[in-house]
């Protein structure tokens, strides 16, 4: 029997998140939407996901304008996003009036299909955003996130996908996003699913453990529809099989795609020019690795946290975190890994290894997991955990959103007339430290995105484009500024990068090693943590809050100051029973190891 398979391509989106930790810029994508507007997509992925949090963050474009623009260069192809339900694109759960008007304003800026999960697999935490985006009268694809475990099984995800066919999604998508999936076991789940269920079923898999394309098949011969594949010039790896690799594949079979794969290699190869570009963001593992299969580290989350642990000077701990990582998942009940869940597994277990003692320090979003803040584990919940990190603090066994009241009109006020729209509003409720330096650096006109290194040739340097011209900024150090102009870059050897530039003029040679090793004296002056009342941090982060005045009488284990690290908030406590004697720091300050931030006698 005939059946053609449709195809969504991730290039615009999870393929540059998987492999190059979300950086790929609007002006890269846009010369190439005529081409990709021809191909014949079911629908092309090029929203949600941490796409919105790098445009503000580090791009400094308005996610936004960056969709009406899409829309209006590829008019004839579906636009997808990632939607993860009541977090929406955030790292907490919002309000049903948030999560009302962020689908409401996507559909009208664009999106077209709404692939919507929650991190728990909880369809409590799916329901409103399913609502709004049949309200919008929109695709709504309800979302199995496919993991391992004692409780995950077929049957269990059957009943999952009843659950969201009864809330009225117009699809199944089975979203992969660590690349566990093998072939016969994607045979047997998408039957399973096909048999008890009359709608399409799309099947999203990352090729880390070398797989997908084997599961993509398998998926296909037992009544699969849709099949997610990304431009072979950011395919594999982390990412997702190779959309020429697989229209070739099916070419001339019952399931031939349709697509033309002649026009789809011209794309791969703008895109392969692309991607050089973007070479200070690729990923150190792009190759296949199976440690997948136990870790269960997800294909953005591998990229991301390579990059995370880079810039905390420990990436060469990444096995230890991997190993850490499961047990931390077990304690937790299971949950599947995929944005926020990844995010509170792997930075809870990157601070167990780095204190070389297990929940030593536990992230404030481990203790609202253990509350039930994030929605109901499949799994047993660790209760000698549980007790540790929230003591008797009541675990919630409703909706988590059901507590939370409308907040839309507060956010419009906090923000106030730095908001020019309602889209505005969302951006700051998304992110509200960013979202709000965002809108303020917009006003003034000096958003600034990160610098794009030049290329590096083999054995030398290459300068900045121009005929030598170098790339120039300006560098604010404690209230004193500095013209850097980088005129080459050498190849990375032994974790160490060798960077040509001037700084006011002067010629230098710097070699950067891994950042943020603390030395003490350094940088702000800040001392080294020696007496039993100096209160310091484990690892390098910034101060979200200052919860204690100078004079303020403390115990000891209150909670003085509030840090994040890798997008995961701690709370740093008092060593010892006293009074502030002084405070070191201030919201935003940025902090080392060792360093004395708060003085307690």
């Amino acid at each position: 029997m005939s059946k053609k398979i449709t195809v969504t391509d991730t290039i615009l989106r999870d393929a540059h998140q998987s492999l190059l930790a979300t950086r790929m810029r609007l002006e890269d994508m846009l010369p190439i939407c005529d081409k990709l507007d021809q191909v014949g997509y079911w629908s092309l992925e090029v929203w949600g996901g941490a796409t919105f949090d790098s445009c503000v963050r580090f791009l400094k474009e308005d996610p936004w304008e960056r969709l009406r623009q899409l829309k209006a260069a590829l008019p004839n192809t579906r636009l997808q996003m990632l939607l993860r339900g009541q977090n929406l694109l955030g790292y907490r759960h919002y309000s049903d009036d948030v999560v009302r008007a962020f689908v409401a304003k996507a559909a009208v800026n664009g999106i077209d299909v709404f692939r919507i999960f929650d991190a728990m697999n909880d369809v409590r935490n799916l329901r409103v955003s399913i609502e709004a985006v049949k309200a919008a009268g929109k695709h709504a694809q309800g979302t199995i996130c496919y993991t391992t475990s004692p409780v995950h099984t077929i049957d269990a995800f059957v009943s999952q996908a009843k659950a969201m066919a009864a809330m009225g999604v117009d699809s199944i998508a089975i979203k992969d996003m660590a690349g566990l999936l093998t072939p016969y076991a994607t045979g047997e789940l998408v039957k399973a699913l096909k048999a008890e269920l009359s709608l399409p079923v799309f099947i999203h898999s990352h090729d880390t453990a070398g797989v997908a394309s084997m599961c993509q098949l398998k998926a296909i011969e037992n009544g699969a529809d849709n099949i997610d594949t990304a431009i072979s010039s950011l395919a594999w790896g982390t990412s997702h099989p190779g959309t020429e690799s697989m229209v070739a594949a099916l070419r001339g079979t019952p399931y031939d795609t349709g697509l033309d794969l002649e026009l789809i290699q011209e794309i791969g190869l703008y895109f392969y020019a692309v991607r050089k570009k973007y070479h200070q963001f690729e990923s150190d593992f792009t190759g296949v690795d199976t440690r997948v299969q136990v870790n269960q580290v997800p294909g953005g989350m591998i990229s991301n946290l390579a990059n995370q642990l880079k810039e905390q000077g420990a990436l060469n701990r990444m096995n230890e975190v991997l190993e850490e990582i499961p047990r931390v998942r077990a304690d937790l009940g299971y949950p599947p890994l995929v944005t926020p869940t990844s995010q509170i597994v792997g930075t809870q277990a990157f601070f167990n290894v780095l204190a070389g003692e297990r929940y030593k320090t536990i992230t404030n979003e481990v203790k609202l997991y253990l509350q039930g803040r994030y929605g109901k584990a499949a799994g047993e919940i660790n209760e000698e955990l549980r007790r540790q990190a929230i003591g008797n603090e009541e675990v919630i066994d409703v909706r988590p959103a059901d507590l939370i009241k409308p907040e839309l009109d507060k956010l419009r006020g906090e923000i106030g007339s730095l908001a020019k729209s309602e889209e505005d509003v969302l951006t700051y409720a998304m992110f509200p430290d960013i979202g709000r330096k965002f809108l303020e650096e917009r006003a003034a006109g000096t958003l600034t995105p990160e610098v794009l290194l030049p290329i590096p040739e083999a054995g030398g340097v290459k300068t900045a484009p121009g005929e030598g011209v170098p790339t120039e900024f300006v560098v604010d150090v404690h209230g004193e500024s500095y013209r850097v102009d980088i005129t080459g870059v050498g190849v990375k050897t032994d974790g160490k990068r060798h960077f040509y530039l001037s700084i006011d003029g002067m010629p230098e040679e710097v070699v950067f090693e891994p950042l943020n090793e603390f030395v003490a004296g350094a940088g702000n002056k800040r001392k080294s943590a020696s007496a039993p009342g100096d209160v310091s941090t484990t690892m390098p982060g910034n101060i979200v809050e200052v919860l204690v005045l100078e004079g303020d009488k403390v115990k000891a284990g209150q909670a003085v100051l509030i840090t994040e690290a890798m997008k995961m908030e701690t709370e740093v406590q008092a060593p010892i029973a006293g009074t502030v004697k002084a405070i070191h720091v201030a919201k935003g300050d940025r902090v080392n190891p060792g360093e004395v931030l708060v003085e307690i006698v």
